[in-house]
């Protein structure tokens, strides 16, 4: 198989076992209390002084902003506009360490499945372990989702291509 860059893939293009990492996002201490103070408003995450005396022992991220992060990641480097389709959604979410003001933030995806609709022939959908990495090689965030991408060739591959 060829490699295509990620911006320019069709559903045959995704190949089950490949792992892609990518991006470099710092977090910011007025980012965090921005969404916070929009979206999630805990004291750890929107007062610097109060989250000194949480069990966080200072400013953390909103689990709900580290997504969103990891979302921007995603469109920016892997999410290909010639074919996405949206995703019809998440599983398995975990947030498994906090994000602090100073982290550097990357993704990582990994191709669990892969399998072409059998009553929407133009369309498969792929499966993902999808992980934001924090600079210290730590998995900040993690959960399984599902993408639906076109077909390159729609009538001409597999009802279950498998990759």
């Amino acid at each position: 198989m060829r490699f295509v860059p990620y911006l320019e893939r069709y559903f045959e293009d995704y190949a089950v076992g490949e792992v892609a990492e990518f991006g470099n996002y710092l977090v910011t201490e007025a980012e965090i209390v921005r969404f916070a103070s929009a979206y999630d408003p805990q004291p750890f995450h929107t007062d610097p002084v109060a989250a000194t005396a949480s069990h966080f022992g200072g400013l953390v991220g909103s689990g709900w902003m580290t997504c969103a992060i990891v979302m921007r990641l995603f469109c920016d480097h892997f999410i290909p506009a010639c074919s996405a389709m949206g995703s019809p959604g998440i599983d398995q979410l975990r947030w498994l360490r906090p994000v602090r003001p100073g982290d550097r933030l990357r993704a990582r995806a990994t191709i669990v499945d892969a399998r072409r609709s059998r009553s929407k022939p133009d369309r498969g959908v792929i499966t993902l372990l999808q992980e934001a990495i924090n600079q210290d090689g730590e998995t900040v965030v993690s959960y399984t989702g599902r993408a639906m991408f076109l077909c390159r060739h729609p009538q001409t591959a597999p009802a279950d291509s498998g990759r």
